[in-house]
């Protein structure tokens, strides 16, 4: 939150405000969201950003599974740990 705050020492303070609340309404108030909010308004670069549809060639065709006992094969408790 302070650090947010003390954007409006070197920025404009409208502007911070502005980004903060284009935060809030997108729902992520994080300072890394808002500076990339501030920076966006700073430079004139688009806020809204058309959405993006992947063509079918780009599609799972096997979604993807959880292996976790492959990770607990990689720990082990005696010689070499390759993973913690």
């Amino acid at each position: 939150m302070v650090d947010v705050l003390s954007l409006v020492l070197h920025h404009d303070e409208q502007a911070v405000l502005c980004a903060v609340e284009m935060a809030l309404e997108a729902g992520v108030p994080t300072k890394t969201h808002v500076l990339n909010l501030l920076h966006r308004l700073v430079d004139g670069a688009p806020i809204d950003q058309p959405d993006v549809t992947p063509p079918a060639a780009l599609s799972l065709n096997k979604e993807p599974e959880a292996n976790v006992a492959r990770y607990d094969g990689l720990r082990t408790t005696e010689g070499t740990r390759h993973a913690s």
